[in-house]
């Protein structure tokens, strides 16, 4: 859905610094590994009657949308869109792997880099189908956003719009036990960090894809609750996860819950995140289904 939502490590972020992509990749594969089936599940819902055979992923980060759209509708060619290279770079790699390879006359996938916030955008084509995972909170002019979306669109081609409600929660309730509650006073002050750093995140998406022309023809939210488990992917998604908040929320943490959060992140600790079993994923993502008419 993308993480990645989760994340300003968000699944589809469409700017960062390259510095930051290394870290942003890794929480968006494990993203893509945790909750592949509820991605392929937001796919299978979009109210499609022919299968698309050009389609764009905006601000496609490594490739968890860009995959499962490829694997569920083949005949599908697709344009992948990132401001990262690393970004990427990573897809190529996974497309490779998968079969789809993103280079030569027999790949399905087409890598362009380039920044969505720029006025003139690079040539796409015509698609049919537009995907944007927790990418369009963070453009600078989102509206504007959806106008040139609209314009590229085929004529009753379709607009997939999927955010996520920030990072996913993974600890249980009454954890950590030096410091109960250590996750909801992070995610609330990255909940603070974010309204003054993303003004767009939790937008009212189906008023502004309805006065860009479109007609939404379907809502829907979708919770994720995984676990309890124990199994390495979930382990890694939590701790980068948490790691990516640390950043963010460290400075409204007091210090007793910074030594608690370092301890969880802290690999080679017996309090670390990486060793409980009790671990669940929880989330929720929306996503809006609008068409060009």
């Amino acid at each position: 859905m993308n993480h990645a939502s989760p994340h300003t490590a968000q699944h589809g972020a469409h700017h960062v610094s390259e510095h930051d992509a290394g870290d942003q990749a890794e929480i968006l594969d494990l993203d893509a590994e945790v909750l592949a089936e509820h991605i392929a599940s937001v796919i299978a819902w979009l109210p499609i009657e022919t299968s698309p055979r050009s389609i764009v992923d905006l601000g496609c980060g490594t490739g968890a949308g860009t995959l499962a759209l490829l694997k569920h509708f083949p005949e599908a060619e697709l344009t992948a869109v990132d401001s990262s290279a690393a970004h990427l770079h990573r897809l190529r790699e996974k497309a490779a792997a998968a079969g789809v390879a993103a280079a030569g006359a027999a790949g399905r996938v087409h890598l362009v880099q380039a920044d969505l916030d720029a006025t003139a955008w690079p040539e796409l084509g015509t698609p049919e189908l537009v995907w944007a995972s927790a990418s369009m909170h963070h453009m600078a002019d989102p509206d504007r956003t959806l106008q040139q979306v609209h314009g590229l669109l085929a004529p009753g081609g379709l607009f997939a719009v999927v955010e996520l409600a920030g990072f996913p929660r993974f600890l249980p309730e009454g954890a950590p036990e030096d410091a109960p509650g250590l996750e909801e006073r992070c995610h609330a002050a990255l909940e603070h960090h974010h309204a003054e750093h993303v003004p767009h995140r939790g937008a009212d998406w189906g008023t502004k894809l309805t006065e860009a022309g479109f007609t939404v023809e379907g809502e829907r939210t979708i919770t994720v609750s995984i676990g309890p488990t124990h199994t390495k992917a979930v382990g890694r998604y939590a701790l980068s996860s948490l790691r990516r908040m640390r950043g963010s929320a460290a400075s409204a943490l007091t210090a007793e819950d910074l030594t608690a959060l370092d301890q969880l992140l802290d690999g080679d600790s017996p309090h670390s995140i990486l060793h409980r079993g009790d671990l669940r994923v929880r989330t929720e993502r929306t996503v809006w289904a609008a068409r060009r008419t």
